[in-house]
């Protein structure tokens, strides 16, 4: 295990990670990967701790591989179900959080359709003097920070599977494609890349990536400039295929080459080292976004054709669940020459266990 000092106790969001934490989590991660090659799954090194995992939505992968996780750190496990939780009868969240403290849980995911509940949540812990550790498991369209830790491993590992660290994506082109609007993975995703010196391309169509989103992301990127140096942002919106909303285009390029904005998919996949697609989340989807999803799949689906527009070696990632045909073509999705999606799900299980262990270790 990596010797560097973890003083992180809620894992919430990765605005304000350093480079050492991406470093310290990747390091981790691959030891905990080889952990789980062996015979013997299974350390003792949460023995005696209670994770507790506090889903307020549903989920498949994320919520499944921090339970895989937890267990096998040795740890005990609590899952919660909202639909056959009291919160039917009217307790409250942070209620419903301070009944799991009172049972002994030493360590809280958080996932909630709302954003801000694990930070909420947290605050609740700290506020009551308690050594309890939230992690934010997903909330709303705020962030998804293991996730994107888990993206970043997985990349990192496949350039250097015995060192995975964040200075190997300095100057690849990594394209996100897809619902940049709804989405909490790309968030994070931003942070973790731009943090790597990667140069980061988001391609979607206007009602999926509009003005209010390249404002939010030059605000926020500015925000962290002023704190620390390094590169800065750019903001590039070619001719759109979709018709301009009435506002117009996004705002004039900012003094940073780092991350661009397209309302086509051409640019963004053009000499693409990787391509992240996101789901389309119609769950989230209040207006009339989209003209039809064969439409959305002409023009922003990735396929072995498109691809042929990326590096020769362009490696394909998605965060699941996966509608086939929309997002990427099923027959792409299954080849393992250019998809990673199932390798994404496999490092999930050893990158929660790093995090778990590194904001757990210190309880014991």
């Amino acid at each position: 295990m990596p010797t560097t000092t973890w003083n992180r106790h809620h894992i919430l969001s990765l605005a304000d990670f350093t480079t050492t934490e991406y470093d310290t989590v990747l390091q981790t991660a691959a030891s905990f990967q080889e952990v789980l090659s062996r015979r013997t799954k299974k350390v003792p090194t949460l023995q005696g701790q209670v994770v507790a995992n506090l889903f307020f939505e549903p989920s498949t992968r994320t919520r499944s591989s921090f339970e895989i996780a937890a267990k096998r750190l040795s740890a005990d496990t609590l899952n919660f179900a909202a639909a056959t939780s009291s919160m039917t009868k009217g307790e409250t969240i942070l209620d419903t959080a301070k009944t799991y403290l009172a049972m002994g849980t030493d360590i809280m995911v958080v996932r909630h359709r709302e954003a801000g509940v694990p930070n909420a949540i947290a605050a609740e812990m700290d506020r009551l003097g308690v050594r309890v550790s939230v992690l934010n498991a997903g909330d709303g369209q705020h962030e998804h920070p293991s996730q994107a830790l888990l993206d970043l491993f997985t990349i990192c590992t496949l350039i250097d599977p015995d060192h995975p660290r964040l200075d190997l994506l300095k100057g690849k082109k990594i394209a996100i494609v897809g619902d940049i609007l709804h989405s909490r993975v790309v968030r994070s995703n931003i942070w973790s890349l731009i943090a790597s010196g990667a140069e980061v391309h988001l391609a979607a169509p206007p009602t999926l990536l509009p003005k209010l989103f390249a404002e939010y992301i030059s605000e926020q990127v500015g925000q962290k400039e002023q704190e620390a140096a390094g590169d800065k942002l750019i903001l590039s919106s070619p001719t759109p295929h979709y018709p301009l909303s009435p506002e117009g285009a996004p705002p004039s390029p900012l003094p940073t080459p780092q991350l661009f904005l397209h309302w086509q998919l051409e640019p963004a996949l053009q000499n693409a080292d990787f391509v992240m697609t996101l789901r389309l989340q119609k769950e989230r989807m209040t207006a009339h976004l989209l003209p039809s999803l064969r439409e959305y799949h002409q023009l922003f689906g990735i396929t072995r054709t498109k691809l042929q527009l990326c590096k020769p070696n362009v490696k394909v990632l998605h965060p699941g669940p996966v509608n086939r045909g929309v997002e990427i073509s099923s027959d792409l999705m299954d080849d393992p020459e250019f998809s990673l999606i199932q390798s994404q799900v496999t490092s999930g299980v050893a990158v929660r266990m790093a995090l778990l262990y590194l904001i757990g270790s210190g309880k014991v």
